[in-house]
């Protein structure tokens, strides 16, 4: 029901604001700016996402089913069941699908969103068939959804890479707040989701997973900064997502192998759902990616930012950061979206300003909260969503506020 309001209401202030637009500013092209947008959007969530993710999703597909048969899924399950039972008591113990979301978790640590979505697809796919209301989503499907737009990345390659593209003196200096801002984000939605479910995160196995999580990813932090130069770490966080990626492939492989199952045949079998799962995505995903356009395209976020400055300014605030704003607005709507309004803070503001480096924080801080449902949540037919939305948000605001903190502790 909430995704109902939301998609509703995105069109209907989308055509306020630009009604608006047009009889107080004399406006004329906003109503063409917004319905081409829509078509441009729909051709989009098509072409360039639900097509491309057919080959990819064909691929890994298959290659998760060669791992089950291996026996890799279960393997995974088993090591990292003590803490996932707490925070999914409803799945039970060496389930698949807690490999299923080990593997989305780690593609996601590395970086590596192409091969994250089709292990995300399986995991929700896995936990739809512990789900008694097909329709709605359970408990387990929210806490793995949140924890997944939550967006937690050791390794943001891409803004990196994008930085370097324009010139940025160091282009790894954003690597650590984006690993805090990302980081608080995801305890933010563990937090939020386990009120809500009336989980216990007060134990010792709970507590034992966070914190050797925490001091792992301080540990990383340290041997970066103190013994790599800024060209190592990015050459080594290049290679070393890529070959760790590629080594679970082969492991799959022969671990398959090693218990004489035909690779190729259980890489067909696996592969033949890629197709369908993507076609089954298209009409969620369109009807998104259009709301979402016109959301963009009628000035509504010009219009949010300019209000919260004169908020801020009025409470007395800095107000330094509220260029950079837009990047982390549009960021639970449309990551294309928002690494657009990166790319504009840091050509306009400057590479290495404040607003451009912020920018960057922004977008390394969260993930897409309204396409990851409409993907996810769409592809096992559920409609429902209850408080995955909101709770998602609120790690999403976390993750905002903190990359603005340390944004001003880094560079400010």
């Amino acid at each position: 029901m909430a995704l109902n309001y939301i998609w509703s209401g995105f069109f209907l202030v989308g055509f306020l604001a630009a009604l608006a637009q047009w009889i107080f500013l004399g406006d004329t092209e906003i109503f063409k700016k917004i319905v081409d947008g829509t078509f441009e959007s729909a051709k989009m969530g098509v072409m360039d996402i639900a097509l491309p993710l057919a080959g990819v999703m064909t691929l890994w597909l298959g290659i998760m089913n060669i791992g089950e048969k291996a026996g890799a899924i279960g393997w995974l399950a088993k090591v990292i069941s003590p803490f996932f039972s707490r925070i999914f008591p409803d799945v039970p113990k060496d389930h698949p699908a807690t490999g299923h979301m080990v593997m989305n978790f780690s593609a996601n640590l590395l970086g590596l969103d192409n091969a994250a979505t089709p292990f995300g697809l399986k995991a929700m796919e896995s936990l739809q068939t512990l789900n008694p209301d097909k329709d709605t989503a359970s408990n387990a499907q929210i806490m793995f959804l949140v924890l997944h737009t939550s967006g937690l990345t050791l390794i943001p390659l891409a803004i990196m890479a994008q930085r370097a593209i324009l010139g940025a003196k160091d282009p790894s200096d954003i690597f650590i707040p984006c690993m805090i801002a990302t980081y608080v984000a995801t305890l933010t939605g563990i937090i939020v989701v386990s009120i809500k479910q009336r989980i216990n995160l007060l134990n010792r196995v709970v507590l034992g997973w966070l914190g050797g999580m925490t001091a792992a990813i301080c540990s990383l932090v340290f041997f970066f900064t103190n013994y790599l130069s800024k060209p190592e770490i990015e050459l080594v966080s290049r290679v070393s997502s890529n070959l760790i990626l590629f080594s679970i492939i082969i492991i799959f492989i022969l671990g398959a192998m090693r218990k004489q199952v035909n690779v190729y045949e259980a890489f067909i079998e696996g592969a033949k759902g890629g197709i369908q799962t993507s076609l089954t995505i298209i009409p969620y995903l369109v009807g998104m990616l259009v709301a979402i356009s016109v959301i963009r395209n009628s000035g509504v976020l010009g219009f949010v930012v300019r209000g919260l400055e004169w908020v801020f300014i009025n409470l007395g605030m800095r107000t330094e950061f509220t260029p950079a704003l837009p990047t982390a607005l549009m960021k639970p709507l449309s990551g294309s979206g928002s690494k657009a309004m990166m790319i504009d803070a840091m050509t306009t503001y400057g590479v290495d300003s404040f607003v451009g480096r912020l920018a960057c924080i922004f977008q390394g801080s969260a993930d897409t909260t309204f396409y990851i449902v409409a993907l996810y949540f769409g592809s096992v037919g559920i409609r429902k969503t209850r408080y995955a939305i909101s709770a998602g948000l609120i790690a999403d605001l976390a993750g905002i506020v903190s990359a603005i903190f340390v944004a001003y502790l880094f560079f400010g």
